[in-house]
């Protein structure tokens, strides 16, 4: 896991514009990074983000299969809608949607990738295999993002202790919260190795 610095060109934003989506209602923002041509969202429900109240935090990397097309051979898109009911329940809290598709591989590879993963390998032994790293993910853009939003402490909805290191030099992390999608019979080895190869706490 990356955590190398976002280049000098400032991100662009255009925001908020009303997001009705059935957990309730969010203002949402479009991000976008001209030295890669990224672009990312932030969603945001409730006030104050600024006080001294830690911020309910959910970093989101995109996954087109799941989030999309609610593959089950992952958790990540149970994961995002799981992450907008506890916000919209909450009544504030920020979602940071990273456009960094399979752990940073993008898309073409994570097809790759589960080729392999249908041939035996797992899912951090098929990113390897394809000469990548196991998680290639970056969340510098992140500090820019929580800062335009003036958010000063989080308690993140993670079970990835390599994402609070990651946000740690950018924002106070207070807390973590316990956070996994639905365990089902495709995506349960996913899960195990999340857990014993790659360092993700369980539930």
């Amino acid at each position: 896991m990356s955590i190398s610095a976002v280049a000098d060109e400032a991100l662009a934003f255009a925001g908020p514009a009303r997001l009705p989506t059935r957990w309730g209602e969010f203002r949402m923002y479009a991000v976008s990074e001209p030295h890669t041509g990224k672009e990312h969202a932030m969603l945001v429900v409730g006030d104050d983000l600024d006080s001294d109240e830690p911020v309910l935090l959910r970093v989101h990397s995109e996954c087109l299969t799941g989030d999309a097309f609610h593959s089950r051979r992952c958790d990540c898109g149970d994961q995002l809608e799981r992450a907008m009911a506890v916000l919209a329940e909450a009544g504030r809290g920020v979602i940071l949607y990273l456009r960094q598709e399979g752990r940073g591989i993008g898309l073409l590879e994570k097809v790759k990738a589960y080729i392999l993963q249908e041939s035996g390998l797992d899912t951090l032994d098929a990113n390897l295999a394809l000469g990548h790293q196991g998680d290639a993910r970056e969340y510098a853009v992140c500090q820019p993002m929580l800062a335009y939003l003036g958010v000063k402490s989080v308690r993140v909805l993670t079970n990835n202790p390599g994402k609070l290191d990651a946000l740690a030099p950018w924002v106070s992390v207070v807390g973590r919260v316990p956070f996994w999608g639905e365990e089902v019979t495709d995506n349960a080895a996913y899960l195990a190795t999340k857990q014993a190869r790659m360092g993700h706490l369980p539930g």
